[in-house]
Parts: C-alpha cells; sequence; structure tokens
C-alpha cells in the first residue's frame, strides 16, 4: 500500500574527516585498529540471512605485515553458488513488492550507521585488509561508500518519478521494474566502496544479488555485510560467498535466471565474462545486463605552459597514492622539454620525502602493495626497466617482501614512446614518463590517444586556454573522466560519474543514474477511460 509520494533530495557528499593530531576521530580509529589487531576472525559466508561456515579456511594478512593473521574466511564451492542462487530467488518476490520507501531507509540507515556507529570499522578493516593509510581509507570506504548509498537512493527516486504524458481520456505510467532472475556482483580489492556499491545500487533496484568480493577484499566486505543486516536487509536479497572465480562462472553463466552483472575488475577477465554470456545466449531467460569497469592506463599530459609545482603535486597523488592500485591511478606521463628537467628535479624530491610503511603509522604516505602475486608482477616490470637501454630510473626502484609487499614509489623515464610501462596496465607504485618536443603538442595527442586500449582517465595540465581545449576535443575518447589542472583520480559520487570506454569497459558511470537504469526494466502501462465499442474510423465513411 502506497499512502503518498515520497521525497529524497539530493544529498550532500558526506565530510571528509582529516584525522590531524589530537582529533576525536584519529583517536577512536586507532583504537579500533589496536582492537582488531587483538582478534582473530572467524568470517562466515552469509545465504539466505545465515551465517555459513565450511571449515575450509582462507588465512586474512595484512599486506604491510604477512606474519600476523586478522582472521580466516570459510571458502566455499559449487553447491554454495547454487544455494545463494537459490536463497536470492527466494526472496525475490517479496523484495520487489516492498514499498520503495522501506527499500530506501534501509540503505539510508545503512549510510547513517558507517557514518557514525560503524566509520572506524569500515575504516580499520579497509585499513588493515588492504593496506590503506588512514586517508585513502577515509575516502573510499567512508565517505564514497556513505555517498553511494545516499546519492543512489535520490537518483532512482527521480527515476521513478519519470513518467510519459498521457493523452484525454486515457493514462499512461512507467513502471520500473527489477530485472527477471538474480545479479551477480563481482568485486575487487582496491576500493571498498565498490565493493559495497556494486550489490546495493542493483538491489536497491528491487533485485536480488549473489555477491562475490576478492579475497584480498573481505576482510572489510564482511564488516559491511554485518552493517547491512543491522540496517534490516532481509534475508537473501545479497548473499556474500567467497568462492573462486572459475566455480562461480560454471554456476551463474549457465543459469537460466542468470539477468546481469555488475562487475569491476581485469578486462581479460571482463571479455572471458562477455564471450560465456554471448555463448550460453539461448539459455537465458531474458538478455542480461553486462556492466564492467575494467583496466586503465591512466594518463597527464603536460602542456608547456603548465605550473612546474602543480604538475609535480598531480603527478605525486596521482600516481603513488593508495600505492598506484587505484583504476585511476596516473601511470603515463608526458613532459614538454621546457618544463622536463625542472618538473623531474622536483617529483625526485617530493617522492624522496615519502615514507613508506605500516598503515598503524600515520605518517606512512607509501603502504604495501594487495599480494604476492602482485608484488611479483610490479618488481617484474622494475627489474626489466633496469636493464633495458631504452629506459632509466629517476627514483625509486627497490622492493622487499620479507615483512610485507613493499615497492618504493618508482618512476621511469622511457626513450621510447611506445615503452612497454608507457602501454601495459602495472597496477602498481611505478610511473612512467616520457619528454616530447616542446613544439610537438599536435603529435604528442596522438600518441597519448593511441598508446593505450584503454580510456578510463586522463588529465591536461596547462594554463594555455587553447590547448586545454584542443586536449579536451582531441582526447574526447580517450577518457571517460577528464581533468584539467588536476590528477586524474579521485572521483566524487555526484559530482563526476565514474567510468570509461574502450578496454576500460561499459562507461555506466557509477554514482550517477546512468548506471542505476541498468538494473531496471521498464514496462509502460495504458488504460483507457471509456474504450470504443467499434472497430470503424471516421475515414471509411465517403459521405
Amino acid at each position: 500500500m502506497s499512502l503518498g509520494t515520497f521525497s529524497y533530495p539530493l544529498p550532500a557528499n558526506e565530510p571528509v574527516l582529516q584525522y590531524a593530531a589530537g582529533s576525536a576521530e584519529k583517536a577512536a580509529l586507532k583504537k579500533t585498529l589496536t582492537e582488531l589487531k587483538k582478534k582473530t576472525l572467524d568470517i562466515p559466508m552469509y545465504i539466505g540471512g545465515k551465517a555459513v561456515k565450511t571449515g575450509s579456511k582462507g588465512a586474512i594478512h595484512p599486506p604491510h605485515e604477512i606474519a600476523h593473521t586478522l582472521g580466516f574466511f570459510h571458502a566455499g564451492e559449487e553447491k554454495h553458488v547454487k544455494q545463494a542462487i537459490d536463497a536470492a530467488l527466494k526472496a525475490k518476490d517479496a523484495w520487489a513488492a516492498m514499498p520503495w520507501e522501506e527499500r530506501a531507509h534501509i540503505f539510508l540507515k545503512t549510510a547513517d550507521l558507517m557514518a557514525a556507529k560503524y566509520r572506524s570499522h569500515m575504516n580499520a578493516t579497509t585499513m588493515l585488509g588492504q593496506s590503506k593509510n588512514a586517508y585513502q581509507a577515509e575516502i573510499d570506504s567512508a565517505c564514497e561508500l556513505i555517498d553511494f548509498l545516499r546519492f543512489n537512493v535520490h537518483f532512482l527516486s527521480e527515476i521513478y518519478k519519470q513518467q510519459p504524458i498521457s493523452s484525454p481520456g486515457m493514462h499512461n505510467r512507467t513502471e520500473w521494474r527489477p530485472l527477471e532472475g538474480f545479479v551477480l556482483a563481482i568485486t575487487p580489492f582496491n576500493f571498498t566502496a565498490i565493493g559495497g556499491n556494486l550489490p546495493t545500487s542493483a538491489a536497491m533496484c528491487g533485485n536480488v544479488v549473489v555477491w562475490k568480493p576478492a579475497h584480498t577484499q573481505i576482510y572489510s566486505a564482511q564488516m559491511f555485510m554485518r552493517i547491512l543486516k543491522e540496517a534490516g536487509l532481509p534475508d537473501g536479497v545479497i548473499n556474500l560467498i567467497y568462492v573462486d572465480g572459475p566455480v562461480l562462472g560454471d554456476v551463474c553463466f549457465n543459469h537460466r535466471d542468470f539477468a546481469g552483472i555488475h562487475f569491476t575488475g581485469s578486462t581479460g577477465v571482463f571479455n572471458q565474462i562477455w564471450k560465456t554470456i554471448g555463448n550460453n545466449i539461448h539459455n537465458y531467460r531474458t538478455y542480461p545486463r553486462i556492466v564492467g569497469e575494467t583496466g586503465g592506463k591512466d594518463f597527464v599530459l603536460v602542456h608547456k605552459s603548465a605550473d612546474a609545482d602543480a604538475t609535480v603535486a598531480a603527478l605525486a597523488r596521482g600516481a603513488f597514492e593508495f600505492q598506484g592500485q587505484k583504476c585511476s591511478a596516473a601511470s603515463r606521463a608526458y613532459l614538454p622539454s621546457n618544463l622536463a628537467d625542472e618538473i623531474k628535479q622536483k617529483l625526485v624530491a617530493e617522492i624522496k620525502t615519502m615514507k613508506m610503511g605500516s598503515v598503524e603509522d600515520f605518517s606512512n604516505f607509501i603502504n604495501a602493495v594487495i599480494d604476492e602475486k602482485s608484488f611479483d608482477k610490479i618488481s617484474s616490470y622494475i627489474a626489466n626497466a633496469k636493464k633495458d637501454k631504452k629506459a632509466s630510473i629517476l627514483v625509486g626502484g627497490n622492493y622487499d617482501k620479507s615483512e610485507g609487499y613493499f615497492i618504493e614509489p618508482t618512476v621511469i623515464e622511457a626513450k621510447d614512446p611506445k615503452y612497454v610501462t608507457l602501454c601495459e596496465e602495472i597496477f602498481g607504485p611505478v610511473l612512467t614518463i616520457f619528454v616530447y618536443d616542446v613544439d610537438k603538442f599536435e603529435e604528442v595527442m596522438d600518441l597519448v590517444d593511441s598508446t593505450s586500449p584503454y580510456a578510463l582517465t586522463g588529465s591536461i595540465i596547462a594554463q594555455d586556454r587553447t590547448a586545454v581545449l584542443q586536449a579536451t576535443n582531441r582526447l574526447r575518447n580517450a577518457a571517460g573522466n577528464f581533468y584539467i589542472n588536476d590528477k586524474p583520480t579521485g572521483a566524487v559520487v555526484g559530482q563526476q560519474p565514474f567510468g570509461g570506454a574502450r578496454g576500460s569497459g561499459t562507461n555506466d558511470k557509477a554514482g550517477s543514474m546512468i548506471n542505476l537504469y541498468r538494473w531496471l526494466s521498464a514496462r509502460t502501462v495504458k488504460e483507457t477511460f471509456n474504450p470504443p465499442v467499434d472497430y470503424r474510423y471516421a475515414f471509411l465513411k465517403e459521405e
């Protein structure tokens, strides 16, 4: 029963706490970090609202302190994927029928619980499990995830208001239905906010979800799931499982009721998923929605008119915050010959001031990369660059995994504009620069556009407005999020809807209405109040 039309105005973005010396939030966060370090969690899956323990356990270690154990998660297998789908489909009708305002309030309550009661827990689990410093955790696992929840409620309420016109004697309306089946959410390690947004954005629209986070994000994912349950999320609406990708795919992509996938991860995996769905298209009840945000090889293009200090700050933050493990991280920079020496000198000096170590020491800007596999991949690029005559290491280049997966922030200067570290996604604290002739700005824009298969983020740094206009137009398809005189990271929900095209995904813009439309299926209903009783039209009469 609906007793009114309820409004959810545009919210304000969640304020970012600064964790300054002596602040209450810093004391609370340090206390929570200490408390969590003293516990060894036993982490279940959540299927149909029940905590499921299999006895097949995987250990969780902080990437910066691999000798410590935060807890163990219970790994699932094929039967648990099937159970999760069954639980989701069982919950589907009641969830879809729940009045919108009741669904909305579950997610708004979740946001409020995170903003206050559980803020330090969301941040601390992200810091320990994913090796993010306090500020990077704050803007991710607190602010961005809170914003996703609040803004998506507003966006969806605005979508529901969109209705067609009606002529006299009849009325038209549009129903914004959930998809017919279940949605699969596959989420990455690098953003707790993505881990929370991908399942909840689909669920908010009335869908039921099977959610598989990356194993390296389970520690914070389970914390968010517990908050959702406390906020009143009904059993079975979102089912959190820890299974291997191939096992998940074998079950989900062969299921008749598979209705869509919300994915963030590698381009290669997404390509394989798309191919599998295409091969199985005849099996599905309806055409599945395929939404993905994948890789990036994000650029900073510097014009001869750029401010050198602004450039250095953009590169230092854009390339090395969270160890370069952001899809949007600056990983290639093109410097004009008139400014190159000054920028390189100042950038090297800045990087040498960056402290590296545990997240529990708040003075550390750099922490560890996520796991040994990532460490080995990133360090291999650095090792090869050290031996290659086409490249030189300007700063950094050291790495050690004896206590944690630590890699120094590293800047490579490439002499070849198609050098491997300018082309391939590395996903670590490695920035490659190329110095171009100051008079060849047109040519370097072509180079920026053609070097990488990705098109996620990029930026132009220039004080010359003509150059800004040139780059904005020429690089229109090279980045889904384009920045002017800024680093290519830090998209804020409601302000810079995020996503890219080409090899970077479907550009369905998380943090906007665009994404939510993908989890809705419209039905138009026409009602005629005084229907005709004769098939004949007036034109049939000659007299």
